[in-house]
């Protein structure tokens, strides 16, 4: 896929093919063996050949990342990277950021997001604030759309199988002259499984339907100038289990979850200096509009409402004062806004803003080897400034074949919106703040067609914002507070390892695996961390044989957890067996077929919510 040109779109808009160059670990294009942070990027070939519908289900053999999924695909799902909490976690979709403001945790809900025409995601681990700012205390998951192309191309494919689901998905993108675009669309629906664990009783299947749209615009005014337009929607529907009257135990209910998403990006880029001073000034917006609908009565009650909204304005340069020295710096400023709402009551609402400032300067002050360093400053509305640092470095004294890397980074969360100003709020909280460092170690043997990698990292947060319950609670913070509310009470710690494994021991035959323990702690009470497994391991492996056929596994292991903070509650561990293939029946029509969950396993990632067992699918792919 040939992208539009790098320097029209200085930061995320252009998704490149080459795996060995990332984008999200400095807001700028850069190779692999010069970043110090602790990168995995999977790549269009990737996303293709595992044919997953669901983005976390790609996310579960990346180094240090895990999910929680409260039922089938469409439910709320959170993203841990290295033991952190899923609302420290910062999503962007082509590099623009996503929250959700009326949520309590102001996190991104990973549940309504489909593989559909993404074709690139980068996960960078560690805390990344001083370049992503709030919520940066994980790590940063980035889902690059298809871009532009010189020559018109169309991508398609359409998928049936297990409990009525298909899945149809297209995108056509091209230049006209000064305009480059590309748009695409996508339909899913299952029938699904039951939330409420078939397992422990469920008998009702609860289905999802998701549409989606993506689109970018890149139009030419001169040869250093063009306007940037990026879009995204995706409107989910899934039916989603409760706890209904008398008993008020967790049930099948006629209940469902309605999630529409909406982010859109328009924006001026400007060259200077032959290419080497790059700006970008864009206007960002995000609506996040949520409603649960109980339809057991006759007439449906719509038992809660939720809206929130993110306006910003930023501002980018990269100046790049020669080979050895680069410098990325910008500005932002943000206001968010949320309402919700409960059984028709009046909602509650409030805005709050966060102006920002950053830089970062990189250099090479000797061969194969790359410094990099940032500072950022935000200023918040109702708490004040915070400001943030970072630095990493990464070394290749041979040539390659040998990469040592660490890195050091400061995070911090803003109180959100619902946690401040709700019915819960306290607005005299703090942010949350985050120190993590790792170091780690990549030797290449046989000219590349073996990697061994290693990664040892820590991270520490303090002020982390819970929920106090005020029921018989005669505390102080629960003065006129009687439902409860939120304060800065918990320390919590992750260290741990990771290690991965690639090999191509001839051009047809490649593996990779990983390995990662966590471990979590909660410094106040010494316990672990729910719902944080303390060991993964994947394995990939894909074999393309010489009349055409491509096959492949993938196996996954999370290693036992707590469902609760008092860890009293224990989620067994699981293998997951998923088997493909594909065939190119002409140059541009291509069969697939999968099967997930092999051995059927029977797991829960939250206690009592039920995941899929053994399912089928098989599919077509066209391109043109």
């Amino acid at each position: 896929m040939a992208a539009a040109e790098p320097d029209k779109s200085p930061d995320l808009a252009v998704a490149t093919a080459d795996r060995d160059i990332v984008v999200t670990a400095n807001r700028a294009p850069r190779a692999l063996s010069e970043v110090g942070e602790s990168v995995t990027v999977i790549a269009t070939d990737e996303i293709e050949t595992r044919q997953s519908n669901a983005v976390v289900d790609l996310l579960r053999t990346v180094p240090g990342v895990t999910f929680a999924r409260n039922g089938g695909i469409g439910t709320s799902t959170g993203v841990s990277i290295r033991g952190a909490e899923a609302d420290q976690t910062v999503a962007l979709i082509d590099g623009i950021r996503l929250n959700d403001p009326s949520s309590p945790g102001g996190g991104f809900n990973f549940g309504n997001l489909l593989t559909g025409n993404i074709a690139r995601i980068e996960v960078v681990r560690g805390s990344q604030s001083v370049i992503w700012g709030s919520q940066a205390i994980g790590g940063v998951v980035n889902m690059i759309t298809r871009a532009p192309t010189d020559t018109w191309e169309v991508n398609a494919r359409a998928e049936g199988g297990w409990r009525d689901t298909y899945q149809a998905v297209a995108n056509v993108s091209g230049r006209a002259g000064p305009v480059a675009a590309s748009f695409g669309a996508g339909y899913f629906t299952t029938d699904g499984l039951s939330a409420f664990s078939e397992a422990r009783g469920g008998t009702e299947r609860d289905g999802y339907e998701n549409i989606g749209a993506n689109g970018k615009l890149l139009i030419d005014l001169a040869a250093n100038i063009a306007i940037d337009l990026r879009g995204f929607y995706s409107r989910g529907e899934t039916d989603i289990d409760g706890f209904p009257a008398p008993l008020f135990a967790f049930a099948d209910t006629l209940e469902v979850a309605k999630t529409e998403e909406f982010v859109g990006y328009a924006g001026i880029n400007a060259t200077f200096l032959d290419g080497r001073f790059r700006n970008r000034l864009a206007f960002t917006y995000t609506d996040t509009d949520r409603d649960n609908i109980d339809r057991t009565a006759a007439t449906p009650v719509n038992t809660f409402a939720g809206l929130g909204r993110n306006e910003r304005i930023e501002y980018q340069g990269i100046f790049t004062a020669s080979d050895r020295l680069e410098a990325v710096f910008g500005a932002e400023t943000e206001t968010s806004r949320f309402s919700t709402s409960s059984f028709g009551a009046a909602p509650s609402t409030a805005r709050v803003g966060i102006d920002s400032v950053y830089a970062q300067l990189s250099g090479a002050p000797v061969r194969g080897l790359r410094l990099t360093g940032g500072v950022r400053h935000d200023d918040h509305d109702t708490f004040g400034g915070a400001t943030t640092f970072a630095g990493s470095g990464v070394f290749t004294p041979n040539g390659g074949a040998t990469t040592i890397r660490a890195s050091y980074g400061e995070g911090f969360k803003a109180p959100t919106l619902f946690q401040l100003r709700s019915n819960f709020g306290n607005l005299a909280l703090q942010p949350e703040r985050s120190k993590s460092y790792d170091v780690g170690v990549v030797q290449r043997f046989l000219d590349g067609r073996l990697e061994l990698g290693a990664t040892y990292f820590r991270r520490d947060t303090q002020n982390q914002i819970d929920f106090v319950s005020c029921f018989q609670n005669s505390a102080a913070i629960c003065t006129g507070r009687p439902s409860g509310t939120y304060d800065n009470i918990r320390r919590t710690r992750a260290s741990g390892v990771e290690a991965t494994v690639t090999m191509t021991p001839v051009d047809a035959l490649t593996f990779r695996a990983q390995y990662s323990l966590i471990d979590t702690e909660n410094r106040d009470t010494g316990l672990r961390l729910a719902r944080r497994p303390e060991q993964t391991v994947s394995a990939l492996i894909d074999y393309r044989w010489a009349f055409g056929l491509e096959t492949g596994a993938t196996i996954a292991h999370v290693g036992d957890s707590f469902d609760n903070a008092a860890n009293t509650r224990r989620l067994d561990g699981h293998v997951l067996v998923d088997l493909r293939a594909s065939y190119p029946v002409t140059e541009t029509v291509e069969l697939y077929g999968r099967v997930e969950n092999l051995f059927d396993e029977v797991y829960e990632t939250i206690f009592r919510y039920g995941t899929a067992g053994r399912a089928a699918y098989v599919g077509v792919r066209l391109r043109l």
